[in-house]
């Protein structure tokens, strides 16, 4: 239809007349409140725009109770703002020994974070560290049994047993 009465069928319905594509060969307009428009442009580019980086926390067994809060108040951040967050438990030294204590780490973290977001990837030995990747989303509280296949009940026996033995030599 001609501009002027695209213009005046806009004005009678109290509306904007927008143009859509430019570029168009006839140009293509709208009828549309333009506020609403607006609106709707911006909060398209926004969705596009958040890619969900990939950021990472490091933490170690020996971690103190303040600072695991922390870290996990960061990751939970990370998640609500869309990014997939990589948690990794680096054992230094012997502690390397106690691949269990990691674990056990990362399984408070999931429960930590279960309400905003889920496991993509299950804990995994990388060298002298424990990986997990943790995606934005509702998951699950724990930990499948098949990831902790590496570590027998025998061992976790020991691990306990020789942490009474460390916990006796330094009371006496």
């Amino acid at each position: 239809m001609p501009l002027a009465e695209a213009i005046k069928q806009a004005r009678s319905r109290n509306l904007d007349l927008v143009e859509v594509a430019p570029q168009a060969n006839p140009v293509v307009c709208k009828i549309v409140d333009f506020g609403k428009y607006l609106y709707r442009q911006e909060k398209r580019e926004k969705k596009r725009a958040k890619g969900g980086k990939l950021k990472e926390i490091r933490l170690t067994t020996q971690i103190e109770k303040h600072d695991f809060e922390t870290k996990l108040r960061h990751i939970r951040e990370f998640l609500k703002d869309e990014n997939k967050v990589r948690v990794t438990v680096i054992f230094r030294g012997r502690e390397i020994m106690h691949m269990n204590r990691g674990r056990d780490l990362l399984q408070r973290i999931v429960e930590g974070v279960a309400d905003v977001g889920k496991v993509e990837q299950w804990p995994k030995e990388r060298g002298r560290s424990l990986q997990m990747l943790l995606v934005p989303g509702k998951g699950t509280t724990t930990i499948p049994k098949e990831i902790f296949s590496g570590v027998s009940s025998n061992a976790e026996e020991e691990d306990a047993q020789g942490d009474r033995q460390a916990l006796q030599g330094n009371a006496s």
